[in-house]
């Protein structure tokens, strides 16, 4: 930064889409940080994650030591530090639900700050640290580490998630164990080729390349899912978008190298030396082909370094 350099800061890097032709500068890659416990003595603990620790190795660090909360984000790939940027989430939960603080190096001022959870603009896949750019490689506040406050014991909160209260065989609301809810979900991400195999293109990708959106609930398709978000908009399905736009499981354009998963509708996968250039072909034929039909933008959840949509 004191040299006026283009800076990447890159974690596990599981969630990122960088260009076909690199990039000309320098790329600090955050590796540990170790791991501190503290108990207040009125029934929670506290842990202090250092960024470049592994969120999947944490969360079965949780689940073996009973600290509930974040049991439903197993297989996530990627680094601790990474978590808080998106608001991390799936099967119901999100990292801000257990985030007490996040301690970053801001890039701006020269020095370290504390941000409590309620300062860090937690929303759906958002928090300031996604919001505060500093330039187009990345953002003002590089994380140093987080911390997560839980209230120890062997069941999970409420499974607010119905799949995975399916999977679990319990109604949803219900409590699960804590290690059934991680097996359960680990299952239900390897059904969708969601836990990196190397033997299986469909779990080649960056995830879940779309996010659900977020619109007015005038604007939800007849049949579409919803969720309410309590600020009188929804969510809905960005995969039901998709297969209903006509990108069914498996859609690729002629003759290229990436397609929709025949898994899972929101990854587009590389079926072996595809380019960014042919990923980003596809992912704008989605994204338009659902703007087209229902007047609905779709946003990309990978971060995009060198290229965008």
């Amino acid at each position: 930064d004191a040299a006026g350099e283009p800076v990447l800061v890159l974690g596990g890097g599981s969630n990122v889409v960088v260009a076909d032709d690199g990039l000309e500068g320098t790329v600090v890659h955050v590796l540990g940080g170790g791991l501190r416990v503290e108990a207040d003595g009125c029934g929670v603990v506290s842990v202090t994650v250092g960024a470049g620790e592994s969120w999947d190795a944490f969360v079965g660090q949780a689940v073996a030591n009973g600290w509930a909360g974040v049991e439903a984000l197993s297989g996530i790939p990627g680094t601790v530090g990474a978590t808080p940027i998106q608001n991390v989430g799936a099967y119901g939960q999100e990292v801000s639900q257990t985030i007490a603080r996040v301690r970053v190096w801001d890039r701006v001022l020269k020095g370290q700050r504390t941000f409590a959870a309620g300062e860090c603009g937690f929303g759906y896949r958002h928090s300031r640290f996604k919001a505060d750019r500093l330039d187009a490689w990345g953002g003002r506040h590089l994380v140093l580490d987080v911390t997560f406050d839980f209230h120890p014991g062997d069941l999970s909160g409420p499974v607010a998630y119905a799949e995975l209260a399916r999977t679990l065989g319990v109604e949803q609301g219900q409590r699960a164990p804590l290690v059934e809810v991680r097996e359960a979900v680990l299952d239900l991400r390897r059904s969708k080729g969601m836990v990196l195999d190397p033997t299986d293109h469909d779990t080649w990708s960056a995830g879940s390349f779309f996010t659900n959106p977020v619109v007015d609930p005038a604007r939800v398709p007849e049949g579409a899912p919803s969720w309410p978000l309590g600020d009188g908009m929804v969510k809905t399905s960005a995969a039901w978008l998709i297969e209903q736009a006509g990108f069914r499981k498996g859609y690729r354009l002629d003759g290229a190298r990436v397609s929709l998963s025949t898994k899972h509708t929101l990854a587009l996968t590389n079926r072996g030396g595809a380019s960014t250039a042919e990923l980003l072909e596809l992912a704008r034929a989605v994204r338009d082909g659902v703007q087209e039909k229902f007047g609905i933008e779709l946003v990309n959840e990978p971060v995009t370094v060198g290229c965008s949509l």
